[in-house]
C-alpha cells in the first residue's frame, strides 16, 4: 500500500492511464541509415493526422464545430509541405535522426510566426507547438493523451496536472487523480473538490510504481492507493465505497435547510467553481451561490485570447444557472502555475510574486477592460458581485476601481445595460492587504480572504514545496490573526467578509471562523452539505471561545491538537 495526501474524498476503483507532462528532451544524433529515420518521421505524421482527424470528429460531435475547428487548423500545418520536406532534407543531408530533424525545423516556424507583427499569425505559433509536440512524441514512441477524448472510464496518474489539463478533461471518464506533487492546496487537489472528483497527491513516485492499464483502488481522504489488490482488498474497498456512498445521501437530509447556528446566527454557504460546467455540483449540494467563480479558465482552454462575446456568454450562462443567487466572480488571476501559451510573459525567478493577476490587469489594461464589459453587461442576467484579485496596497485597489468607471462610461456612452447596484471587493491573500484591511475596507462592498496564498506568503512557505510543507497550515498563529484582524476591520466599515480560500472548508477550522465572526464560507460543491451539517450543530457563544483560545496558542500542532480533543 501506498500512502500520500488525501486531496478529494471518495473511494475509487479503476484502470490507469498515465499522463506525461515533462518536457521532452530530444538529443542530436548522427544516423547512417536515413531511409529508416525518414520512414519513422512520415509514419509519426500519419499517425498525428489519424489521432487528429478522431479527436476533431468527436469535438465537432460533442462540443460544436467552433472547437472542432482548432483541430482542422492542427491538421493543415501537418499536411504543410514545407515543414515536412525541409524536415526529410534535414534527415538525407545532414543525417541526423528524426526527431531531432523534425525539433529544429518546427522551432525555425515557431520563432518565424511569434516574430510577426500580426497579432493572428503570431498565435499560430501556439498551434505549431501543439501539433510538434503530438509529431514528436509519436517519433518516440511515447503515448499521447488527449484528455478531453477519452474513450473508458479511468483513474489519471501524472506527476502533476496543469491547469489546462483539468479544465479540457472529460470528466464523466475520469474517475480520479493521482500525482507525485502537490498538497491539499495544489491546483490538482482544488479542481478536483470542485469537480467532486477523488483524488491522492503528493505520492512521490506513483508515476514510476504504475503502468498503463494496471488496476488501482484509493481513498481519496486517508490517502491510501493500492497497485494490483487482491480479491480481499477490493471487496474491502467495494464496501468502503458503499458506506462513503451512504454517508453522502444522510447528508441530503441538510438540503433546504439554513446554514444557521443553533443560537440563531445564520451564515452563507457557496460554492468556489472553475467553469460553468461546475453549476451542476453546486446546485446538487444546495449551495446558496458562488464565491469564487476562477474566470482564467475561460482563456486557457484555447490558442488565441477569449473575446467579448465569449466571456460575456459565460457569465451569463452561470448568473442565469444561479437563478438570482449571489455570483462572485473573481476577475483574471494569471500568472503564477497558470500561464497562457498565446501571452508572452518572461520568465521570472519567483512567478507567485511576480507578473500575475492585478498586476498584469492592470498593465494590459485592453484586456482587463475587455473582461470588465462583458461582466458588466452580464449582470443583468443575476446577482453578480466583482471582486479583483491579489491587491497588495491601496494604489491598486483605486487602479482597478477607476478602470471599472472608466469601462462602466463605456457603456453608458454606447446605451448598453448593466446592474447599478454590483458589489465591488476583492481578495485578502497577501500580507500587506490584511496589515492595511482597515484602510481598504473604506472602499469596498466585501472582502474574500483567500488562505492558499495568504498562508504562503504570511509563513513563507511554497505549498508546492514537498520537503516544507509540513509548515505550510492554516492553523498557524500569524494567519488566524490575520484572518481575525480581516474580520473584525470589515465588520467596523459595515461590510461583509468571506473566505474562498480551502481552509473555508476544513471542519476544523470552521468552529474557529464562525467564532470570529466570518459571514460567507466558499468551498469545493462536496464541502458544502458537511460543513452545513457542522454549522447547524454548533454555538457561536461556544465557537468564540474556542477562537479566542487558540488565537492565545503559539503553535499550529498546540492548536490542531486542541481542536482534536473538543470536537
Amino acid at each position: 500500500m501506498l500512502l500520500g495526501k488525501g486531496a478529494s474524498p471518495g473511494i475509487t476503483l479503476g484502470k490507469a492511464l498515465i499522463v506525461e507532462n515533462e518536457t521532452l528532451n530530444i538529443e542530436k544524433k548522427t544516423i547512417e541509415n536515413t531511409e529508416i529515420e525518414k520512414n519513422k518521421f512520415l509514419e509519426a505524421i500519419k499517425t498525428s493526422k489519424e489521432q487528429l482527424s478522431k479527436v476533431r470528429d468527436k469535438a465537432s460531435k460533442e462540443l460544436g464545430e467552433e472547437k472542432a475547428a482548432i483541430f482542422e487548423a492542427h491538421l493543415m500545418i501537418l499536411e504543410d509541405p514545407e515543414m515536412v520536406d525541409q524536415t526529410i532534407n534535414k534527415i538525407e543531408n545532414e543525417k541526423l535522426n528524426a526527431a531531432y530533424a523534425f525539433q529544429e525545423i518546427a522551432n525555425q516556424f515557431i520563432m518565424i510566426f511569434e516574430a510577426m507583427d500580426n497579432e493572428y499569425m503570431k498565435e499560430r505559433a501556439a498551434d505549431i507547438k501543439d501539433v510538434s509536440d503530438r509529431v514528436l512524441r509519436n517519433v518516440l514512441g511515447e503515448t499521447v493523451v488527449d484528455l478531453s477524448m477519452l474513450e473508458k472510464s479511468v483513474i489519471l496518474i501524472a506527476n502533476d496536472l496543469t491547469p489546462s489539463d483539468t479544465a479540457t478533461m472529460d470528466k464523466e471518464k475520469v474517475l480520479g487523480f493521482l500525482t507525485n506533487i502537490g498538497g491539499k492546496t495544489s491546483h490538482t487537489a482544488i479542481m478536483a473538490r470542485s469537480l467532486e472528483i477523488p483524488a491522492v497527491v503528493g505520492l512521490g513516485d506513483i508515476t514510476d510504481k504504475v503502468k498503463n492499464r494496471d488496476f488501482i483502488i484509493f481513498n481519496g481522504e486517508t490517502g491510501e492507493v493500492i497497485i494490483s489488490p487482491n480479491e480481499e482488498q477490493i471487496k474491502k474497498y467495494k464496501r468502503l465505497k458503499e458506506s462513503y456512498e451512504n454517508e453522502r445521501k444522510e447528508l441530503e437530509k441538510c438540503k433546504g435547510k439554513k446554514s444557521v447556528t443553533l443560537d440563531g446566527r445564520e451564515v452563507e454557504l457557496v460554492g468556489n467553481i472553475g467553469t460553468p460546467k461546475d453549476i451542476e455540483g453546486l446546485l446538487k449540494n444546495d449551495a446558496e451561490g458562488v464565491g469564487l467563480y476562477r474566470t482564467e479558465f475561460i482563456y486557457m482552454d484555447r490558442d488565441s485570447m477569449p473575446t467579448e462575446e465569449e466571456q460575456f456568454e459565460s457569465y451569463k450562462k452561470v448568473l442565469e444557472g444561479l437563478r438570482d443567487k449571489p455570483v462572485v466572480i473573481r476577475t483574471l488571476d494569471i500568472g503564477g502555475d497558470k500561464k497562457l501559451p498565446y501571452l508572452k510573459i518572461d520568465e521570472e525567478m519567483n512567478p507567485f510574486l511576480g507578473y500575475r493577476a492585478i498586476r498584469l490587469c492592470l498593465d494590459k489594461k485592453e484586456i482587463f477592460k475587455t473582461q470588465l464589459r462583458a461582466l458588466l453587461r452580464a449582470s443583468v442576467y443575476g446577482n453578480l458581485k466583482i471582486m479583483f484579485p491579489m491587491i497588495s496596497s491601496l494604489d491598486e485597489l483605486l487602479a482597478a476601481k477607476e478602470i471599472l468607471s472608466e469601462t462602466k462610461k463605456d457603456l453608458d456612452t454606447e446605451g448598453i445595460a448593466y446592474a447599478q447596484n454590483i458589489e465591488v471587493g476583492m481578495m485578502i491573500e497577501v500580507p500587506s492587504a490584511a496589515l492595511i484591511s482597515d484602510l481598504l475596507a473604506k472602499h469596498v462592498d466585501f472582502f474574500s480572504i483567500g488562505t492558499n496564498d495568504l498562508i504562503q506568503y504570511t509563513t513563507a512557505v511554497d505549498r508546492m514545496n514537498e520537503k516544507i510543507h509540513h509548515l505550510y497550515s492554516p492553523f498557524n498563529p500569524g494567519v488566524l490573526r490575520l484572518i481575525k484582524m480581516v474580520i473584525d476591520n470589515g465588520h467596523k466599515e459595515n461590510i461583509w467578509v468571506g473566505m474562498c480560500g480551502e481552509a473555508a472548508g476544513d471542519e476544523k477550522m470552521i468552529p474557529i471562523l464562525l467564532g470570529m465572526g466570518l459571514d460567507e464560507f466558499s468551498m469545493s460543491a462536496s464541502s458544502i452539505l458537511p460543513a452545513r451539517k457542522i454549522i447547524r450543530s454548533l454555538k457561536v457563544e461556544d465557537c468564540k471561545k474556542i477562537s479566542d483560545k487558540v488565537l492565545s496558542m503559539g503553535s499550529a500542532n498546540e492548536i490542531e491538537s486542541y481542536l482534536k480533543n473538543i470536537l
